[in-house]
């Protein structure tokens, strides 16, 4: 744990999700300020990451926002994290955060309990290419 990078945040994400790969890819493509890391859930990082916050991975299996020494978030909670973190048009999105967290991971729940099967399903964890290879700590 001591290895991880102090000033950044960390996205732990479904590796095998095509839905979370998508959204992976967003977030790279508009992360302006070099914020963000990611590890797959299903990694050897990602389980020790899980482990060491005491989640449950039985109840937890799709993204986690992790501020090494300071908080983490799940859900719906870490999505609109992410968002507010991007700035720009996603910024607005942060104003769902002003909702009951209830309500908000009602509606993440169901996307997320329904992501294979709409958007399927990968045999195996992303790849990243070369370029993106630092996004990706393992």
């Amino acid at each position: 744990m001591e290895n991880l990078p102090k000033h950044k945040k960390i996205i732990l994400f479904d590796g095998v999700c095509n839905l979370c790969d998508s959204a992976v890819q967003l977030i790279i493509n508009n992360d302006k300020k070099d914020l963000f890391r990611f590890v797959a859930l299903q990694s050897d990082l990602g389980q020790i990451i899980i482990k060491h916050l005491g989640i449950d991975t039985h109840k937890m299996d799709s993204i986690i926002l992790y501020e090494p020494g300071l908080a983490y978030y799940l859900k719906a909670d870490a999505a609109l994290k992410i968002a507010k973190n991007l700035g720009g048009i996603y910024y607005f999105t942060s104003l769902f955060s002003i909702l009951p967290n209830s309500f908000n991971n009602y509606f993440y729940d169901y996307i997320a309990r329904n992501r294979y099967k709409w958007f399927g399903k990968k045999d195996n964890c992303l790849i990243p290419t070369p370029e993106l290879q630092g996004k990706f700590l393992d």
